[in-house]
């Protein structure tokens, strides 16, 4: 079953990557959630490189947690994302769900990244 849902999952990432493409001037805000942790990349699609990361694999935001794959955590790296991404002059970014349901701990790291001050 758990492989199932990981397939369905990267088909509607694939369907959503032919939309979404990050430019210098525009990047692409990718998220990812496994179990255990959070990850977003500010990606310029265009040089291939990553331009911001953050997540809860660096123990400055993991914090008191071991490992925890929620929406308090999911905050916490958007805030995180926005502050990185901004001293880098980016403000505006597309918002690439990886898949996932805009809903729960993607819709946490979005709203908190756009109270840090990205915008999309």
């Amino acid at each position: 079953m758990a492989t199932f849902r990981k397939a369905a999952r990267q088909r509607v990432h694939q369907r959503i990557r032919k939309k979404v493409a990050g430019t210098a001037q525009r990047p692409r805000l990718s998220v990812h959630f496994s179990g255990k942790h959070v990850y977003a990349q500010v990606i310029d699609d265009n040089s291939g490189r990553t331009l911001a990361a953050a997540s809860t694999a660096e123990r400055s935001l993991l914090g008191k947690d071991k490992a925890a794959a929620n929406k308090t955590t999911a905050e916490q790296v958007g805030k995180a994302i926005a502050e990185r991404s901004l001293a880098k002059k980016l403000d505006r970014v597309v918002f690439d769900r990886g898949g996932f349901l805009y809903h729960g701990k993607v819709k946490a790291l979005a709203d908190a990244a756009r109270a840090g001050g990205l915008k999309f």
